[in-house]
């Protein structure tokens, strides 16, 4: 599905608000000034405050991955996939949890990718 080209500088959260940051990023292929973010990047969450109950208490079962489903399939930076907008990205806690959708809410418009 065409999407936008997500890079370093997105602005995304978990699905409990704690923002995201993409660590490395492709520095030879930019847009909007910004190396694109590929699929052998790290996507994570820092103070992501979910916590499940367990028994009288809670755990703290915080965002700290994301997990993507399908990266770009024509587009590659450096021969890697580059990650889309409509990649569909899924937080995942410590243990390895699924803890909902990705909430990617700034891209750049300009850049279209397959």
């Amino acid at each position: 599905m065409p999407g936008p080209i997500l890079h370093v500088g997105i602005s995304a959260t978990c699905p409990h608000g704690a923002p995201m940051s993409v660590a490395l990023g492709e520095p030879r292929v930019v847009v909007s000034g910004t190396p694109v973010a590929t699929v052998m990047d790290v996507y994570s969450y820092a103070g992501c405050p979910f916590q499940i109950p367990v028994g009288a208490g809670t755990k703290p079962q915080p965002c700290v991955t994301t997990q993507w489903a399908m990266p770009a399939t024509r587009v590659l930076a450096n021969g890697k996939p580059v990650m889309l907008a409509t990649s569909g990205g899924i937080a995942m806690s410590v243990e390895q949890i699924p803890q909902g959708p990705s909430v990617i809410s700034v891209v750049q418009p300009r850049v279209i990718a397959t």
